[in-house]
């Protein structure tokens, strides 16, 4: 297949007429929009895999709509997810294919890559999970003691760490609730201590969650986990018993301590913030059973089949990814705040925030050329209600435009007396507060004395997508990540850049190994820092003692 050469995106005719289409929209509000179009709302909503898009509160109208589709037409947008979903090598800096959407396909489908079927080998390893988990589930497997497993310790880092924690807490509702599940991720000596703390170690599995098992803060804190496990159980053949690991180098893990037998591997075609459908999500799996664990790849095939076959003009991913472009290169918006209005979302922006800033955070074109343009916003947020006794004061009046996603649910776990009608109804009034506001006319018409005034005015013209599904199941929650997946992925082929390298984590890891060996005495002290970090190093290596 021929070699798609970046696109240039600000050279793009569509690009420019967007320019001048902008002048436009800068000064034209939300209100005019609406009182404009009747039809509007009807038409600017869009469904897929369970998930409904409602984007009519942006500032947007139709040929905005018909710019930005045209835009990604002209960056082959087309050609690029066919190309992700046929194992073509598209992470070109690493000359891999990017196949996290195998993880979720069937069993009866078939997609060899480099003259391997991909799909056999997902699906022997989901075998092994559900074989391994059901043994955890039923008690039939036994700590080195005879006693069954209580408490499981997922330890891992980065997509290891944050896709299983917030699966968890999303699902929270279907887990075993006679298990205890803790995820230590910092090398922050705290986060083992606290997740261990009331646990007793006859009862307790840790899964080691490392590809390499190499990774410095995650091997860390699985030879403290070691420590402590042999400091009550004294044998080491108890490893095998209370350890198992989601890792490709079988070496590293057997030298561990770990039974081989008990690895369970994934592919250099699955990074790290893609990985939470695959053995990463062992956790996950233990959890919530693997009956509800292939109910969630099931949502989240849905919504691959969704983006890859549905018309762009009614495709939820690439319409949130444009809406992204559209705010970060014409408005200058720095930032997206994703606000889910369900408690157990708890932990989905922090999720979302590796996803989307690891993925587009990137300063050059895949061939290497500077952007030139913006690429990744920051995300960031914080469940409904809470969030808006903290923040939403500057998203109303402050003087920042900030991109919303409102996320909720038809129907709450806990129906408890009025509470999911009155979370719901704040997410509906936020909405529509930021869209409209309230005019100085109107703040006076309430009979607000005129010193008040303009300290109660509220501008409006505050853009939103709201994300409506039923209710927060296992197939709910993997469409929905699926969505910013591909949303992601849109985003960053119109800005022709690598979604699927990281290059930007290693070089303060790599500086913080050679500072680690000076404070241990390993080399000489003093080398090459500047002088600011020479002084917070030495200030450091004289305190520490004390």
């Amino acid at each position: 297949m021929a070699r798609i050469i970046p696109p240039r995106v600000t050279s793009h005719p569509s690009w420019k007429a967007l320019k001048e289409h902008h002048r436009e929209m800068a000064s034209t509000h939300l209100r005019e929009l609406f009182s404009g179009d009747p039809g509007r709302a009807a038409r600017m909503r869009a469904e897929g895999a369970g998930i409904l898009l409602d984007y009519s509160k942006n500032r947007i109208t139709d040929r905005t709509l018909d710019l930005l589709l045209e835009l990604a037409e002209s960056c082959r947008l087309s050609d690029h997810i066919r190309n992700m979903f046929g194992g073509q090598h598209i992470n070109k800096t690493e000359n891999r294919a990017v196949l996290h959407v195998a993880l979720r396909l069937p069993r009866s489908a078939r997609l060899v890559v480099d003259g391997v079927d991909v799909v056999r080998e997902v699906h022997e390893v989901l075998d092994r999970m559900e074989s391994f988990s059901r043994k955890i589930r039923d008690g039939s497997w036994k700590g080195a003691t005879g006693r069954p497993i209580k408490n499981i310790v997922n330890i891992g880092i980065g997509g290891s760490d944050l896709g299983p924690v917030m699966a968890y807490e999303a699902l929270r509702f279907y887990a075993d609730r006679s298990r205890v599940f803790r995820f230590v991720s910092n090398i922050d000596g705290t986060d083992f201590a606290e997740a261990t703390r009331d646990l007793d170690p006859e009862e307790t599995l840790f899964i080691v969650s490392s590809k390499t098992f190499t990774t410095l803060e995650t091997m860390t804190n699985a030879h403290t986990a070691r420590r402590w496990l042999l400091e009550s159980l004294k044998k080491e053949e108890s490893i095998r018993h209370h350890f198992v690991a989601v890792s490709t180098n079988s070496q590293a893990v057997s030298s561990f301590g770990i039974d081989t037998a008990n690895m369970f591997g994934f592919w250099d075609w699955v990074g790290g913030r893609y990985s939470m459908d695959s053995a990463i999500g062992l956790s996950t799996m233990i959890a919530i059973g693997p009956e509800n664990f292939r109910k969630m790849l099931e949502g989240f095939h849905a919504m691959d089949e969704h983006f890859r076959t549905a018309p762009f003009a009614k495709n939820l991913p690439v319409l949130m990814g444009l809406l992204t472009v559209w705010y970060t290169n014409f408005f200058g918006s720095q930032t997206v705040a994703v606000l889910p209005y369900d408690q157990y979302l708890k932990r989905f922006p922090a999720y979302l925030q590796q996803l989307t800033m690891e993925s587009n955070g990137k300063h050059v074109h895949l061939d290497g050329s500077p952007v030139d343009t913006d690429t990744g916003p920051i995300f960031w947020g914080e469940p409904g209600t809470n969030g808006q006794h903290s923040f939403y004061q500057l998203i109303h009046q402050g003087t920042r435009l900030i991109p919303i996603d409102f996320i909720g649910f038809a129907r709450s776990h806990n129906p408890i007396g009025e509470h999911h009608d009155i979370l719901m109804a704040n997410l509906l009034a936020q909405g529509e507060a930021l869209a409209f506001g309230k005019t100085a006319d109107e703040v006076r018409a309430a009979g607000v004395p005129e010193l008040q005034v303009p300290h109660r005015t509220f501008e409006g013209n505050r853009p939103s997508n709201t994300l409506l599904a039923r209710e927060l199941t296992p197939a709910v929650l993997g469409s929905l990540v699926a969505l910013y997946e591909h949303s992601v992925f849109t985003s960053g082929i119109i800005w022709g850049i690598d979604s699927f390298d990281q290059w930007g984590v290693e070089l303060g890891k790599v500086m913080a190994v050679r500072i680690i060996d000076e404070i241990a005495g390993k080399s000489p002290e003093g080398g090459p820092h500047d002088s600011g970090t020479a002084q917070l190093l030495d200030w450091y290596r004289k305190n520490r003692k004390k």
